[in-house]
């Protein structure tokens, strides 16, 4: 088998866990690398805020790099001579290695919790996504200098660019819109790299959310996107055939930039959970994913993948096809639409986010065993699979258990979805409504955020369970539809506890903007701090304020915390609310929610801006 070059098409993986609570402990490779002759691999070890460098022939880390923050991307200069480097932080950064040297030379300020570096075909810039400035810097490499910002959607991980350097696809987390429509989906923006716009917001089927990956095909015709296909508008009364959740690779032709289609990567009868990173082969043969919470490697025939397409776009059914599906609209619900096009393959580490390409294999970041998973993808039989541990092996704290097991889909019934899966940001919402049956049927609610939740009793928006033990416990049961040890839900709890709220972007160096020191006066003013005293900004109590509807009419709901409500929207129980203000004006009718219909348009912004910033 002629040695392949490393695929320049990877997926960046994004900042997955709290750096704060776990320490320095674990290495918790993230995002990888690969040299053009097969040499060297570059593991971003996030908790460990270093870059090592993995001799691929020798099998070992030969050299560690420091970094000032926990990498969460990477990508080489197209010479080899500089690895560039995104720091998760709210003051992020892009540190510059000199690979000769083997040292850190400059650094680059960008946004906050950068990811996803992305080199331009001539070398003259690189883009990183800004995840929660909700923009993407682009940098002059020459001049080490940041040359402007391009609004994205929202929360930007992933960004993958043509071959000929025209087109930059960013992959955005979340959906942005209201979750009460009929259609709630994130989707992918596309950035002409010439005029540093964005030309076109491709929306994917509906549903979709935790966008991870996205990558190019070698002869730049197609983009693919990895995500998680919700069917949240149905009620969560069972797991079979992906009914709550599948998980899908959407195609995205690059000269329309129009979806073309989404496939499913699990099977009937057994999920594939959270996709992540993906990747091309150079030759163009095979796309590439691993998945995060079934801890596999799904290798797709590409060629076959697009004929079958064709074949549906013309209501055609394939020879082979083992159902009667054969339209485009059926592809998104077809449980066996790859059958015959893609192998799974079990690797046997834990939690794989990141993948390249070096000759016939395939390496994946292990990010909870601290180790690289490795495969031979061009053989189709009795593929060997090999997971080379990255530095000395530790004892798993609780905390790290407990994180393990929210992003671990093998322990869901049928392996459908992980608690990751509805709380993709470190324990936090996926910005859909979802009718669990804790509290009645046909009245779905928006995923609340687990921040503090054990801070915050009672749990759940309708305050229907007395804390986030018993939340967490009901979560095991109802949604994953199992049963586990005691064990496995007391490290659940643990690493819940240990999450800390993140930087506001709203913040000025750290502090509250002249607007938001305004809004602190107006939020005493209008009586906001009667339910949100802080320091939690929740006083744990339930009130009927006049937004319940319909089945939920006259309800009361739990007193949310306002801590990070900037990353929590939409807002109220049922999502309809887009952005802050909208809580404070056109869903305020009768000021049951605070004193706000006097006040001015001025005040309503430093308000929102005050709350914004906690």
């Amino acid at each position: 088998m002629k040695k392949l070059a490393t695929s320049m098409c990877l997926c960046l993986a994004i900042m997955g866990s709290v750096s704060g609570a776990l320490g320095q402990e674990y290495l918790s490779p993230l995002a990888l690398a690969a040299d053009k002759g097969g040499n060297n691999l570059y593991v971003a070890e996030f908790t460990a805020n270093q870059v090592a460098v993995f001799d691929i022939a020798e099998g070992k880390v030969t050299k560690v790099i420091s970094l000032p923050d926990g990498p969460t991307g990477l990508a080489l200069s197209p010479d080899e001579a500089y690895l560039y480097a995104t720091c998760a932080s709210p003051a992020g950064s892009v540190e510059l290695v000199d690979l000769k040297q083997g040292t850190v030379t400059g650094s680059v300020s960008v946004g906050h919790t950068p990811a996803a570096p992305v080199v331009s075909p001539d070398g003259n810039s690189l883009y990183v996504c800004n995840r929660f400035d909700n923009n993407v810097s682009v940098i002059d490499l020459a001049a080490r200098k940041e040359t402007t910002r391009i609004p994205v959607l929202r929360e930007p991980v992933a960004a993958a660019i043509t071959p000929n350097g025209k087109l930059l696809f960013v992959a955005n987390l979340l959906p942005a819109g209201a979750a009460d429509a009929g259609y709630t989906a994130a989707a992918v923006s596309v950035i002409d790299t010439g005029a540093n716009k964005v030309t076109a917001n491709i929306q994917l089927p509906n549903g979709s959310m935790s966008l991870r990956g996205v990558c190019v095909s070698p002869d730049g015709r197609y983009a693919y996107v990895t995500h998680a296909l919700a069917r949240y508008q149905l009620p969560t009364t069972q797991l079979e055939r992906g009914w709550m959740n599948t998980n899908a690779l959407s195609v995205i032709e690059v000269a329309s930039q129009t979806l073309v289609n989404t496939v499913l990567l699990d099977d009937i009868d057994l999920g594939g959970a959270n996709p992540w990173g993906v990747v091309c082969t150079p030759d163009g043969e095979y796309i590439c994913v691993v998945h995060a919470g079934t801890h596999e490697l799904s290798v797709i025939d590409r060629h076959a993948l697009h004929e079958k397409l064709a074949e549906a776009a013309e209501g055609r059914k394939s020879s082979e096809s083992l159902n009667a599906m054969s339209y485009p609209d059926d592809v998104p619900n077809d449980l066996a639409f790859l059958v015959g096009l893609r192998r799974r393959i079990r690797l046997t580490g834990n939690g794989p986010r990141s993948l390249v390409i070096v000759g016939t294999k395939a390496y994946a970041g292990e990010y909870f065993t601290d180790s690289l998973g490795v495969a031979d993808i061009y053989r189709e039989t009795s593929t060997e699979v090999l997971s080379i541990v990255l530095g000395s092996e530790k004892d798993m704290s609780v905390v790290r258990r407990g994180e393990m097991l929210f992003n671990d889909a093998t322990m869901c019934f049928q392996h459908w979805q992980s608690c990751a899966t509805c709380h993709p940001g470190e324990g936090r919402p996926d910005a859909l409504n979802w009718d669990l049956l804790n509290d009645g049927m046909g009245n779905p609610k928006n995923t609340k955020s687990l921040l503090l939740s054990h801070k915050t009793p009672p749990a759940m928006v309708s305050g229907v369970r007395d804390g986030a033990e018993t939340a967490v416990r009901a979560g095991i049961k109802f949604i994953q539809f199992v049963v586990r040890p005691e064990e496995d839900a007391a490290a659940i709890d643990e690493y819940l506890k240990s999450l800390e709220p993140v930087s506001s972007p709203h913040l000025v160096d750290g502090k509250l903007s002249e607007s938001a020191e305004r809004g602190k006066a107006v939020f005493e003013k209008a009586q906001c701090v009667s339910c949100h005293p802080a320091p939690l900004y929740t006083d744990l109590k339930a009130y009927s304020v006049g937004t319940g509807k319909d089945r939920d009419e006259d309800r009361e709901f739990d007193t949310p915390t306002l801590v990070e409500m900037w990353r929590t929207g939409p807002y109220l129980y049922d999502g309809r609310a887009v952005t802050l203000k909208e809580v404070l004006t056109k869903y305020n009718v009768g000021d049951e929610h605070g004193s706000t219909s006097a006040l001015s348009e001025q005040e309503i912004s430093d308000l929102a801006e005050f709350v914004l910033s906690q």
